[in-house]
């Protein structure tokens, strides 16, 4: 069982910035996959940005030229850049591992085999 823990999460005021962070248990070499994940109250959960192997990424549309997600191979952890923040950006947000996903041609195809960290909050202020 993967152990993954975020970090990084706080109050922010609009137009800020933050850095996410979550490291791995385990070596996250071999991972296919990692991904940021969030979920605001009342919603579902969606998809932020997720980074394959190859250092290909996928973002969500309303994130795309704000956020950045890398991944440090070396330290098992992955990290989500925020800028330019907005109040409804405002969620908990989960990292995830997915053992057998794939990202291509700014698509995701998760394998639905995976961990998820406990999540970290972020409340962006208006």
């Amino acid at each position: 069982q993967v152990q993954l823990v975020e970090s990084g999460g706080g109050l922010v005021q609009a137009g800020g910035s933050l850095r996410l962070s979550c490291v791995a248990s385990i070596d996250i070499t071999n991972w296919h996959v990692m991904a940021w994940y969030r979920q605001a109250p009342g919603k579902d959960r969606e998809l932020v940005a997720a980074v394959g192997r190859e250092d290909r990424t996928k973002y969500e549309n309303s994130v795309k030229g704000r956020f950045i997600i890398s991944r440090d191979n070396s330290k098992n952890t992955i990290y989500l850049q925020m800028n330019n923040l907005k109040a409804e950006d405002t969620a908990v947000y989960l990292c995830n591992s997915d053992v057998g996903g794939t990202v291509w041609k700014d698509n995701y195809y998760p394998s639905g085999i995976g961990s998820w960290g406990q999540g970290t909050q972020v409340t962006v202020s208006s």
